[in-house]
C-alpha cells in the first residue's frame, strides 16, 4: 500500500504548472450560479467555459472577483477564465473587477453567452456590438463603459411562439436533442479561444461562424 506522502507525489506529478507572468486575457462564461440553473439555455456561456477547461485540464474553482476562476495558458499567453458569481444581470461586476486588477483591456476580455435570436447549433462571434437585449452583458457594457470587447455567440433556440415566457425559456434546460447538438460547439472552443489570445480574431469568425442553413436566426430579443 502506498504510503501518504508517495500519495501526495503521485497528485503532485499529475497536476500542471501554474501558468507564470501577468494574465494578459480574460475568458468569461455567462450564467447563472448554482444547481438549480445548471444545464438551463442562460448558462450556455458556464457550460462552453466548463468545456474549454476540461480541455486545458485546468479548474475553474477559485473564488475571487465575486466569481470562480481558473488559470490557463491558451495560445503562449496567461489567460483567466472567469464564471461570474453574481447572477446574469451583475455579471460586469466581477468582469470590471476582474480586468481592473490585471489591467487587462477590454478588447482582450472575450465573453461566452447564450443568444435567443440563434437557432440551437448556431455560433457567431463579434469583435464590439451592443448588447442586444442581453442583461448579463448589458451590465458588463454600463459598468466597463465599454462595448468593444469580443463575444462568442451560442445559440440556444427562439421561444416556441411569441406569448411564452422568455424568462421561463431561458430559464428552461436544454433537451438531450440540443445538448448532442451543442456540443461540436463546446469542442471549438479551445481552438476559438487560442486564435483570440493569438490575435486572429477574423481567422476565427472566418472558421466558426455558422448558423444552419434550416434554421434562420432573427432579430435579437431581451433576455432577463
Amino acid at each position: 500500500m502506498a504510503t501518504l506522502d508517495e500519495l501526495f507525489a503521485k497528485i503532485a506529478a499529475g497536476r500542471k504548472p501554474a501558468p507564470a507572468g501577468p494574465v494578459e486575457y480574460l475568458i468569461v462564461g455567462l450564467g447563472n450560479p448554482g444547481p438549480k440553473y445548471n444545464g438551463t439555455r442562460h448558462n450556455a456561456g458556464f457550460m462552453a467555459l466548463d468545456a474549454l477547461a476540461e480541455k486545458l485540464g485546468t479548474r475553474v474553482e477559485k473564488l475571487q472577483f465575486k466569481a470562480l476562476t481558473g488559470d490557463a495558458v491558451i495560445g503562449g499567453k496567461r489567460v483567466l477564465l472567469l464564471k461570474p458569481g453574481t447572477f446574469m444581470n451583475l455579471s460586469g461586476q466581477a468582469v470590471q473587477e476582474a480586468a481592473a486588477f490585471h489591467k487587462v483591456p477590454m478588447d482582450r476580455v472575450l465573453v461566452l453567452m447564450d443568444d435567443v435570436s440563434l437557432p440551437v447549433g448556431a455560433l457567431r462571434i463579434r469583435k464590439k456590438g451592443s448588447a442586444g437585449g442581453h442583461n448579463g452583458l448589458k451590465n458588463i457594457i454600463y459598468l466597463t463603459g465599454r462595448d468593444d470587447f469580443p463575444r462568442v455567440k451560442i445559440g440556444v433556440g427562439q421561444k416556441p411562439h411569441p406569448d411564452y415566457d422568455l424568462a421561463d425559456w431561458v430559464l428552461g434546460r436544454f433537451s438531450p436533442e440540443d445538448r448532442k447538438t451543442l456540443q461540436p460547439l463546446f469542442d471549438q472552443m479551445p481552438e476559438i479561444c487560442r486564435l483570440f489570445a493569438e490575435g486572429k480574431l477574423e481567422e476565427a469568425m472566418s472558421r466558426y461562424n455558422r448558423t444552419p442553413a434550416s434554421k434562420p436566426a432573427r432579430q435579437e430579443e431581451g433576455t432577463p
